[in-house]
């Protein structure tokens, strides 16, 4: 099953509104020729009702009536397309302040950020807030697309301006790999094809960049983890416990620990797709049998050494996205962490993150948008590693339990960058 998804590349289109994220990614799709002929006159039909011309690209990711009204992104829109090298899947992530709860979630599964600057205004406070949004979801590369490069005479002086804006944050920020290309979205230069206007640029295309660029880097934990989603009844008697394994691969035959029970058995089968096989990929949604009669439910999880800790209070970074701002002790919370669902409060906001310094001040409360860092205390014990170390279960989410809105993306553990 690894095989199959290793010339897969998850990537998020990262920046703030009007540099050009949607116009970008239209451009990808429409020069690798990825849509159908229906696709391209529906959106040469929402060209003409907007009186923008006969094509705006925008148009080819921003599905909703209101988006395409506005002229802008609200919500996250999944693009798929491939080359003969590679497949991706592409989040087209919105870049006003108020959806920035979208563009988290657009990184959450991400390999790459797609970073998009306006080579005339630099690197704006959302960009900046959206890289250090990406680097604490665990995203370690970045491609960054110097954009509307045609409004200033194709100038070699203003896209090193930007490069060197960004690779100051980027190295602040922890990214391993960054490229920058000098692009016009809107014309196509150094997009798919290269540009006769860059003769000072000798680095890929975009598409080149994504093309060579690592992937599956969210595969990092140091042991296999399997969140029970469902007890399945087998026939015959018995019960399998299906879940995503993350982590690292599960094979029959291996050691596992089943939390937080702390119980150690043995896994005896593995099927997928209603058939047995000898092994569970990372990312692969599958079902187990155990050697041992034990009591296993939903949200507890099946783990391999080293093992992941047992926790009902944990020091945390948090993404506020919630309207009222959070202050221990305040609202009624419910916190999702894999398969479980459990009610949490936070007893402590230790600090604040600055976006501008990358430097944690002294704080009691988060408002919108803000990044702080916190502990928080669950009513039920969970079964965590730190978010560095795997993405799918150092992570979690608060939901407020009057409202059921989703107010802040957590991670276990400091932000890497501090």
């Amino acid at each position: 099953m690894v095989a199959a998804t290793k010339d897969l590349l998850r990537l998020a289109t990262v920046g703030s509104v009007d540099d050009g994220k949607s116009t970008l990614i239209g451009r990808l799709l429409v020069d690798t020729r990825q849509l159908f002929d229906d696709q391209y006159d529906a959106v040469i039909a929402a060209s003409e009702r907007r009186g923008v011309g006969d094509l705006d690209l925008s148009f080819v990711t921003d599905g909703l009536r209101a988006e395409r009204e506005q002229g802008i992104t609200i919500d996250v829109a999944y693009r798929y397309a491939s080359t003969p090298t590679r497949k991706f899947i592409i989040a087209d992530c919105p870049g006003h302040v108020q959806y920035t709860r979208n563009m988290a979630t657009g990184a959450s599964t991400a390999d790459l950020a797609l970073v998009v600057v306006d080579v005339a205004s630099g690197l704006k406070e959302q960009t900046r807030r959206h890289l250090c949004i990406a680097a604490l979801l665990g995203v370690r590369n970045i491609v960054v697309a110097v954009n509307k490069m045609d409004t200033v005479a194709w100038s070699a002086v203003a896209f090193e301006r930007v490069v060197d804006q960004v690779d100051a944050a980027s190295r602040e920020l922890g990214f391993v790999s960054r490229v920058s290309v000098p692009v016009s979205a809107l014309l196509g230069d150094n997009v798919v094809e290269r540009s006769s206007h860059t003769d000072w640029y000798d680095g890929p295309t975009v598409l080149g960049a994504l093309e060579t660029s690592e992937a599956l880097t969210w595969e990092s934990a140091p042991g296999a983890r399997l969140p029970v989603q469902w007890v399945l009844r087998q026939p015959g008697g018995g019960r399998s416990y299906a879940g995503m394994v993350s982590g690292e691969a599960l094979h029959v035959g291996d050691r596992v620990t089943v939390l937080p029970a702390n119980v150690e058995t043995t896994i005896r089968a593995i099927h997928f797709g209603g058939r047995e096989c000898e092994s569970a990929s990372v990312g692969l949604a599958a079902d187990v049998l155990l050697a041992d009669e034990t009591d296993v439910g939903r949200g507890d999880m099946i783990a391999a050494a080293p093992l992941p800790r047992v926790t009902r209070e944990f020091e945390a970074t948090i993404c506020w996205f919630g309207e009222q701002p959070l202050r221990v002790g305040g609202q009624r919370l419910r916190l999702k962490h894999t398969t479980k669902s459990t009610a949490a409060r936070v007893t402590a906001i230790t600090g604040l993150i600055d976006i501008e310094t990358l430097t944690v001040a002294a704080g009691d409360a988060l408002t919108t948008n803000d990044i702080g860092l916190a502990t928080v205390s669950t009513a039920d014990a969970l079964v965590v590693d730190d978010y560095r170390e795997d993405r799918v279960t150092g992570s979690f989410v608060l939901v407020d339990e009057v409202t059921n809105a989703t107010v802040a993306a957590g991670m276990l553990g400091h932000a890497t960058f501090l």
